[in-house]
């Protein structure tokens, strides 16, 4: 009888779900309840009333919500009729001191070691300098460092450009001034600082003597639009970076004028807050530099033009001293 029994019960438990992964861990006379429930269940008389203290997981969950004075066991749903479950669920502990069936304990998937790329397929940090692109750019003229500038490559702002823009004005200028990137309208032209910052710049420019095109040369130090005008990034600065050293050994200014943080980190190589730069000198490569708000932001912070008109003034005394 027991093997027919034990047998039975492993039917039983698959049909419900629990086998043979689980095995339900009962004391001894629990078991021989169970066997006396299956054992009913398949025709036998029952024994005692000691199976009806077992229930089947179905009934533990039927009685979950069941208050009151009295709680009613469920009656032994028949295996043919019981629906698979994926697992029992833990039941409320019942009066009369019955245990309840241990529930299953989920095994957790051995964890995966994250994949690693290998390393012929890693691209270089896009801030990494080329020496050899930078020796061969430091050796062109301006027909054909202006040529390099227009079919560059460097770096993915070139995918969306129009075209690029290298600079405009007096190639022997004694002032330089130097932006960050061109915008909607220069990404059209072709020439840095049109538009409405344009002309804010050229009535900078006029407050304190000069003109554009005269003794003066404008660049940027990202020579391609980004996207929606966004803040060029370090590793487009650093791709742009060679072309705006060749335009200042072209040129060989007395002073430049870094228009904007992007600009001013560009020409001074480190981390530059606007507010804390203005009204002082810096130097880059013997080559006098002064910091001041781009006229872009100027456009949406009209109360900070004073402040550039005060930049622009101790550039012209710089310029007094070192001319």
């Amino acid at each position: 009888m027991a093997p027919r029994l034990s047998s039975r019960r492993d039917a039983v438990l698959r049909e419900m779900g629990l086998g043979p992964i689980w095995r339900l861990r009962v004391r001894e006379a629990e078991a021989d309840a169970t066997e006396e429930v299956f054992e009913q269940e398949a025709g036998a008389p029952a024994a005692s009333g000691t199976a009806a203290k077992i229930a089947t997981p179905r009934a533990e969950t039927s009685r979950a919500g069941t208050s009151g004075a009295g709680t009613r066991h469920a009656p032994v749903v028949p295996p043919a009729a019981a629906a698979p479950a994926a697992g029992p669920q833990p039941g409320p502990a019942r009066p009369g001191g019955a245990r309840n069936v241990e529930p299953p304990r989920a095994h957790a998937a051995a964890p995966q070691p994250a994949a690693t790329p290998a390393l012929a397929d890693t691209p270089p940090p896009p801030s990494a300098p080329d020496p050899a692109r930078s020796a061969r750019i430091a050796t062109l003229d301006w027909e054909a460092l202006e040529a390099g500038i227009r079919d560059c490559r460097a770096c993915a702002l070139c995918e969306r450009r129009k075209q690029a823009v290298p600079g405009v004005g007096d190639r022997q200028a004694r002032w330089m001034l130097v932006g960050e990137a061109p915008g909607a309208e220069e990404d059209q032209r072709g020439e840095p600082f049109v538009g409405q910052a344009g002309r804010l710049l050229d009535n900078m420019l006029a407050a304190i003597g000069l003109k554009r095109g005269e003794d003066v040369y404008i660049a940027n130090a990202v020579k391609c639009r980004p996207p929606h005008n966004r803040t060029p990034e370090r590793g487009e600065i650093a791709a742009c970076l060679p072309y705006l050293d060749r335009q200042i050994a072209l040129v060989q200014p007395q002073l430049l004028i870094a228009l904007g943080r992007p600009a001013a980190q560009a020409l001074l190589d480190r981390e530059i807050a606007i507010s804390a730069a203005r009204g002082k000198r810096f130097e880059r490569a013997d080559v006098a530099v002064v910091v001041t708000y781009h006229p872009a932001y100027l456009l949406r912070n009209p109360q900070d033009k004073a402040k550039a008109w005060e930049d622009l003034c101790f550039a012209r005394r710089l310029m007094a001293e070192v001319g």
